[in-house]
């Protein structure tokens, strides 16, 4: 059969690679020969495997994916991909070898994965992929006992209390200043599930916490954004991170979790209103994550910016949602040029709904809670987010994003970029 056979050329394909591989120094040891050797041989198979997942992303995106009441997250799935065709995505074994390089010295199999994940997303069964990751998450459903008796968790930077009907979410990621990487990704997205999984909970809010750092001790920050030193180090991880908060908490606070009952339940639909409180600056992913909430509240001192042009990378899901939000023009001068908005700055107010002093921002956030608690919200909100950005578009735009943005993350001028920072971080 074609099915079996474009499967078993991936197989070979990658058996092939993996033999050529096995003879070569580790890939930050090898001359240009060898280097070209080893691009070559993976261009190879990386053909092999985009003829499969042309003639079978449909297939094979229902195969990993199946009927699970619990979710897989993103890296999980793509080795299930792994055992039902070997070689099609990195194995976890090759993975683990891969995460202990630093960025610019991997061989690159995560490419792989952004392939495999861009066939998917883009295949007529990629609508259950991207809704299998609004499931809550296994940590999630074992907390919510806990956080329903006591309206707490605590996890090592991101707690959850609710106080009111109100599920405040506080970052505190001390060392890094709020800056995202794979644990905060994860402990956000517990949080967020807990909010949407208690019927106690009403409304969300999030906010980043009080800092130790001596730069800006005593005052919050909401986010700093990708954290470029784990970047840099190769620990922030493609699936494990940049794909899985797109399509996990960022979705969740946006369109909430995904109910198999809501195909006949419309009152299962639409989440919960969510508030950002931002004080210092959103940088990067920051910017990114407030454009996913319903009500945000700035501090007058605070900042907004999109480093990623300059970084090499792109923006998360802020292409598709910012020229809505800011229109055409500036959407560009902020993506594409790096235009710094301040808080008190006129064309702030399309990015923020309250912009106030810092002793003002209880008042402000009190207003926006009592203004979002309301079951007319919920409805309302569900079908703003419903038809302003499809969930067609959203899949459209990961299927597209997924191979660009890995492409970017081993592209040579951002490992070139990569490779001096951390240069300058030797002893």
């Amino acid at each position: 059969m074609v099915r079996d056979r474009l499967r078993a050329e991936v197989t070979a394909a990658a058996a092939r690679v993996a033999d050529l591989l096995s003879t070569l120094p580790a890939p930050a040891d090898r001359n240009p020969d060898q280097r070209a050797r080893a691009a070559a041989a993976h261009g190879r198979a990386r053909a092999a495997r985009r003829r499969l997942l042309s003639a079978q992303s449909d297939r094979l995106c229902r195969e990993a994916v199946g009927e699970r009441p619990q979710r897989l997250s993103l890296t999980e799935l793509s080795y299930h991909l792994a055992d039902i065709v070997p070689g099609l995505t990195p194995n976890r074994a090759q993975m683990e070898v891969e995460r202990a390089r630093r960025q610019s010295a991997k061989e690159g199999l995560e490419i792989d994965q952004g392939i495999a994940y861009s066939a998917l997303l883009g295949s007529g069964a990629g609508g259950d992929l991207v809704r299998s990751q609004r499931l809550p998450t296994d940590e999630a459903r074992s907390r919510l006992p806990e956080f329903q008796r006591t309206g707490v968790v605590e996890m090592p930077v991101v707690s959850v209390r609710r106080t009111d009907g109100v599920a405040e979410i506080t970052v505190a990621n001390q060392r890094y200043l709020n800056a995202e990487d794979e644990p905060l990704g994860q402990q956000l997205e517990v949080a967020v599930d807990l909010a949407l999984l208690d019927p106690d909970v009403r409304v969300g809010v999030v906010r980043g916490a009080v800092m130790e750092h001596p730069r800006y001790a005593g005052r919050r920050v909401f986010s700093s954004g990708i954290n470029l030193t784990l970047l840099c180090a190769g620990q922030i991880p493609f699936l494990g991170f940049v794909m899985q908060r797109e399509i996990g908490y960022l979705s969740k606070i946006q369109r909430g979790l995904w109910d198999p009952r809501q195909e006949a339940d419309p009152a299962s639909r639409g989440g919960k209103p969510w508030i950002a409180v931002v004080d210092g600056f959103a940088i990067g992913g920051g910017m990114q994550l407030m454009l996913t909430f319903d009500y945000v509240i700035s501090l007058d001192t605070a900042y907004f910016t999109l480093p990623a042009a300059r970084e090499g990378i792109v923006p998360g899901a802020a292409n598709l949602r910012l020229g809505r939000i800011l229109g055409p023009r500036l959407a560009r001068q902020v993506l594409l040029g790096g235009r710094r908005i301040a808080a008190r700055e006129p064309v702030a107010a399309l990015l923020c709904d309250a912009v106030v002093a810092e002793d003002a921002v209880d008042d402000a956030l009190g207003q926006a809670v009592q203004a979002m608690d309301n079951a007319a919200v919920v409805a309302n909100r569900h079908m703003l987010t419903a038809f302003e950005e499809t969930e067609d578009q959203f899949r459209s735009y990961l299927a597209e994003f997924a191979e660009v943005q890995v492409q970017r993350l081993y592209s040579q001028d951002v490992l070139h970029r990569l490779e001096q920072q951390w240069m300058r971080r030797q002893p």
